[in-house]
């Protein structure tokens, strides 16, 4: 009996378990596993040419990042989301945004404004010519921007890993949006209320942009739970 393998690339010695987390990661931002999907094992090994403890411990990792749920004795299988989790993520996520830009609000510099600007050219360039995974990423890569010019480096790191859940359950619906230059467009309003050095004005910007967000993908889900 042949056996077949999904083609990934062939993996280096050195951090090994990292490497196959960051290819599992993409395998299933691509949707190559359905949610709900088992993990095979034996089969991850054979395709990645390793044993089964590094990948074990690869899809441990992702356990901890919200991506796979482990059951005993089953192993590990894709996890799936529902409303209220998905509502719960971006409650979360507002937290540290509101926090990061009210901090951002009174040290923004001219290189982060002309960062920010740039990656806004940038989400409208993927708008136009891009996939939706490449939306997504340019979308989470501009609010970490946000994160990382507030200067608290734990904020960033809980950003990430918080995003992970984020991409996953937003990718899980398929095609979020209808309009993706108007969506990239509506970033603008939080750039020009950081001119305004006021931290009010940068947390309304930023609550009106997350709330739309939130209002968009939840009843997406909602449709597809049929409530």
């Amino acid at each position: 009996m042949t056996t077949t393998t999904r083609g990934f690339a062939t993996i280096q010695q050195r951090d090994l378990v990292n490497q196959i987390a960051d290819m599992l990661t993409e395998a299933l931002l691509k949707g190559d596993f359905a949610p709900g999907a088992h993990l095979a094992e034996a089969q991850l090994a054979r395709d990645f040419g390793v044993s089964r403890a590094p990948v074990r411990e690869a899809a441990r990792l992702l356990e901890s990042r919200g991506m796979l749920v482990s059951q005993p004795r089953r192993g590990f299988f894709v996890r799936t989301f529902n409303a209220v989790e998905l509502d719960d993520v971006y409650d979360l996520r507002l937290c540290l945004e509101r926090h990061a830009i009210r901090l951002l609000a009174g040290k923004l510099t001219t290189e982060m404004e002309t960062a920010l600007n740039a990656q806004l050219e940038t989400m409208r360039r993927v708008a136009r010519e891009g996939t939706a995974v490449q939306q997504i990423e340019e979308d989470v890569a501009f609010h970490r921007m946000l994160c990382e010019f507030s200067g608290n480096q734990r904020l960033v790191r809980v950003f990430d890993e918080l995003c992970h859940e984020m991409r996953f359950c937003i990718l899980l619906i398929g095609q979020l949006y209808d309009d993706a230059l108007r969506v990239a467009d509506t970033h603008e309003p939080i750039i020009e209320a950081l001119r305004t050095r006021d931290p009010d004005a940068c947390e309304a910007a930023l609550d009106y942009h997350i709330g739309i967000a939130q209002q968009r993908v939840g009843e997406m889900f909602r449709q597809r739970e049929g409530l």
